[in-house]
C-alpha cells in the first residue's frame, strides 16, 4: 500500500537563501517519478534587487502573500497578489521584483534542488 506524505504547515518554515541577498527558496515535496519528477515548495522575495530566472522546466506559481511584479522576455509585466496563479513555460525568462515582499507556492516539473 502506498501512503500519502503529509508535510503540515510549510508557510511557517524558514527558507534558505536562493540567490542574491533577498531571494529564498525551499523544496518541500518531491515525487518519486524519476522520468517526470514534480517538486513543490515556497519562493520568497524581499524588497531589494530583482531576480531573473531562466526556466528549464514547466512551473506553476500561486501567490499566497505579498506582491510580485513579474515580467517576461516579451516585456509584458504583471502585478501578482494573493490568490493569483501564473504559469511559466519551459524556456521562459522571467524577472521577479517586489516593493515589499512576495511569497509564492510553486509546483515545477523538475527534481529536488534542480532550481
Amino acid at each position: 500500500m502506498i501512503k500519502m506524505d503529509f508535510k503540515g504547515n510549510i508557510t511557517s518554515k524558514e527558507l534558505p537563501l536562493f540567490e542574491g541577498n533577498n531571494a529564498y527558496l525551499k523544496d518541500f515535496a518531491i515525487s518519486n517519478d524519476a522520468s517526470a519528477p514534480i517538486t513543490a515548495g515556497l519562493f520568497r522575495l524581499e524588497k531589494g534587487e530583482s531576480i531573473t530566472y531562466d526556466y528549464t522546466y514547466e512551473e506553476m506559481k500561486l501567490i499566497i502573500d505579498g506582491e510580485f511584479h513579474i515580467s517576461d522576455g516579451s516585456g509584458e509585466e504583471i502585478t501578482a497578489t494573493k490568490g493569483d496563479l501564473i504559469y511559466f513555460p519551459k524556456g521562459s525568462v522571467i524577472t521577479f521584483r517586489t516593493d515589499d515582499f512576495g511569497l509564492g507556492y510553486f509546483v515545477g516539473q523538475r527534481g529536488e534542488d534542480e532550481a
